[in-house]
């Protein structure tokens, strides 16, 4: 602020000092109003940007409701078959943890592998149970079994108003992955879902949706799909990787933070085969307020194994609660896409981590086909 001190302003106003005076305080209030700091040349701006905005989710409710909860012994077997030959043998099995929602207890482990041992992949922190063959003489094969104790998840008392901030450690949930792109295609058709629309909460309720009403589910499909996204924009159809992935990517490239959850589910039944029971969920992030569950899939399961329409009372039912609350009967393995995992393999990333996961010096074997390795999941409720 040199110029204040001007010679010509101040040091050289010899005159009357109330003169003086009134021209220092008319400067001062000049800079006062028209928003020139003291310290510096920077003018004051208004704040227009907002700490928050106000929702509204017509699957909102304030019901108070005791969660349901499944509690069951499960058990993973895994016959690998006879490699003449083979070096080394390795085999890595989603392991699924305690979190809010699921108590994982009275864990065994047993096979004859010559080493093993408990790795998370470090940044998605998803868990593996990791075995090792070498040189084997012996069929390799691994027994693993838990408790496990679980309860539904209901979240949907949205507040009224939703944060506008995302905290750092979330933003890695807006970005893409090998099959669940974020642009070209994806983005347009995710900006016209979501057009008008300014809130996570609102965005991922117009995609989820737009994804009832616009995809069917495809039993032809091997697994729970490959999600890969390109290809589904235009089938508009797959299992639940694929529809979860669609709406992954589309929640993401509108500026929501969305993950695939892959776990597998207990039956209704009291104990049985649940082999085939693997299942992929998503969940979007709502900032302050946390992880929001939600499952298209499933609505379109149950229109396509009863021929229901979507103005059916029981599919309205359905996808009423699917978003925003996850069954009890559905056990959590892990997130991600392109995994690496730990030990690391030798193959390649891998699309998801979710079945058993074998390679035999070096080469992965088909997990989907169960003729290179046979694996069973059991259970029994408790």
């Amino acid at each position: 602020m040199a110029w204040l001190y001007d010679k010509h302003v101040v040091l050289t106003m010899k005159g009357d000092c109330m003169v003086r005076g009134k021209y220092v305080l008319a400067v001062l209030l000049v800079m006062l109003m028209s928003g020139i700091s003291l310290f510096g040349c920077t003018r004051v701006s208004k704040q227009t940007s907002q700490s928050s905005i106000d929702v509204k989710s017509k699957y909102f409710s304030s019901e108070k409701v005791m969660p349901k909860a499944r509690r069951a012994r499960v058990t993973f077997r895994v016959d690998v078959g006879s490699f003449k030959g083979a070096k080394k043998v390795r085999m890595w099995l989603p392991y699924p943890v305690s979190n809010k929602h699921q108590a994982i207890t009275n864990v065994g482990i047993s096979g004859n592998y010559a080493n093993s041992g408990i790795y998370s992949d470090g940044k998605l922190k998803n868990m593996m149970l990791y075995t090792e063959w070498t040189n084997p003489q012996v069929v390799p094969d691994i027994s693993f079994s838990f408790d496990v104790k679980r309860s539904e998840i209901i979240k949907k008392d949205f507040p009224d108003s939703e944060e506008t901030s995302i905290d750092p450690d979330i933003k890695d949930y807006l970005m893409p992955s090998g099959l669940v792109s974020t642009d070209g295609a994806v983005k347009e058709t995710a900006e016209k879902i979501a057009e008008g629309k300014t809130s996570a909460l609102a965005k991922s309720e117009a995609v989820y949706d737009y994804l009832v009403e616009n995809y069917k589910r495809d039993d032809t499909v091997k697994g729970c799909g490959q999600g890969d996204v390109c290809g589904l924009l235009n089938s508009k159809k797959g299992k639940c990787a694929d529809i979860h992935s669609v709406y992954v990517a589309l929640s993401r490239s509108v500026g929501v933070p969305a993950r695939e959850i892959f776990g597998i589910r207990i039956p209704k039944e009291s104990e049985g085969d649940m082999t085939k029971a693997y299942h992929c969920i998503a969940e979007f992030y709502m900032p302050g307020y946390g992880w929001v569950p939600v499952d298209a899939s499933d609505v379109l399961k149950l229109m396509l194994k009863e021929n229901l329409k979507l103005d059916d009372p029981k599919v309205k039912d359905a996808r009423s609660y699917f978003f925003g609350t996850q069954t009890a009967n559905y056990v959590e393995f892990g997130t991600g896409r392109d995994i690496t995992l730990n030990p690391p393999q030798e193959a390649g990333k891998l699309n998801y981590f979710m079945y058993p996961y074998v390679e035999v010096d070096g080469k992965a074997l088909d997990y989907l086909s169960q003729k290179d390795f046979k694996y069973t999941v059991i259970y029994k409720e408790l």
